[in-house]
């Protein structure tokens, strides 16, 4: 794992000096890959090290407190996926008031120069930085000239004529389109979390599930899934229901996972699933015989599209 650190007043010197990429890198889809392979080009003309600067928690939970779970990436899901697109170390910047208050020059001259000592920045087209989003690319491009480090900003990359972005994604997973958001993200959607003690209904009726806590994540649309899960660094198959199960009177909602020929106790361990496809949406039975056949059908459904 590459080293994390959260505020730029204590980057170690050995982090200092190098390429810094900028960004949220929610998902870290096509679009942010392509940022970072630019930016690793520039670090390895320069030899020197590529950081990520990203900032935690994600700014909207920081300044819409009260909006729903949107994230595509916990924070050590993120760190993951940047270091295996060839980040070297990331500083999740603490977002906190002092850090929400700092003016644009001050996140250049403080932040990029004095703490992180940058050579050059790379960052999309549409970053923006310092207190009410007060600079932008044209403002970081003229303090970059006149303090002389450099600047690669890079334009929108594009996917069927849309460009690659958090929110397409999220708008894919929110429909069900679990296949197209991996398309979008370079990899499968991912939900990772400790597996709860649950209601453990699924073992009375033969389908003993794990029960994974959501936390910040997404929703995607509730339904039934087919998805494989990471247990002792191995991948396993198998079906998951999202949703607030309405046949057994739910309202909470959960994310249950069933794994095909798996017999193992997953309690307090935490769960990587990859969300493959979207197989119906969330139903309501007539009892539980009704249910039991349709998880059946569910399961048959989940083999062959994952075999597929």
């Amino acid at each position: 794992m590459v080293p994390v650190f959260d505020d730029w007043q204590s980057l170690p010197a050995e982090w200092t000096g190098g390429v810094v990429a900028l960004g949220n890198f929610d998902g870290v889809h096509k679009g942010h890959q392509a940022l970072i392979a630019r930016a690793q080009a520039v670090a390895r003309t320069l030899d020197v090290p590529l950081v990520v600067l990203t900032f935690e928690p994600h700014p909207r939970r920081y300044f819409v407190p009260d909006t729903g779970p949107f994230r595509l990436t916990l924070p050590s899901a993120k760190v993951r996926l940047l270091a295996e697109y060839g980040v070297q170390a990331v500083l999740a910047q603490r977002f906190d008031p002092g850090f929400a208050a700092i003016t644009a020059q001050a996140f250049v001259d403080n932040v990029l120069l004095q703490g992180m000592g940058a050579r050059h920045v790379v960052c999309g087209y549409d970053f923006t930085f310092g207190a009410r989003r007060s600079g932008n690319v044209e403002r970081l491009r003229e303090m970059a000239a006149e303090r002389a480090f450099g600047v690669t900003v890079l334009d929108p990359v594009m996917h069927e004529g849309e460009i690659y972005s958090s929110t397409r994604i999220r708008e894919a997973l929110r429909a069900g389109w679990a296949s197209e958001a991996s398309e979008l993200l370079g990899h499968h959607w991912e939900i990772e979390g400790i597996v709860e003690q649950g209601d453990q209904r699924g073992r009375t009726i033969g389908f003993p599930t794990a029960n994974v806590a959501l936390g910040e994540h997404l929703r995607p649309r509730f339904g039934v899934y087919a998805v494989r899960a990471l247990v002792d660094g191995t991948w396993r198959n198998g079906v998951a229901n999202l949703g607030k199960r309405p046949t057994v009177g739910k309202l909470q909602e959960n994310f249950e996972v069933h794994l095909f020929d798996f017999s193992g106790d997953l309690y307090g361990q935490k769960l990587r699933v990859q969300l493959v496809d979207f197989i119906r949406p969330e139903m309501r039975f007539s009892g539980l015989d009704a249910l039991k056949a349709q998880i059946a059908a569910d399961g048959e459904a989940a083999r062959t599209l994952l075999a597929g």
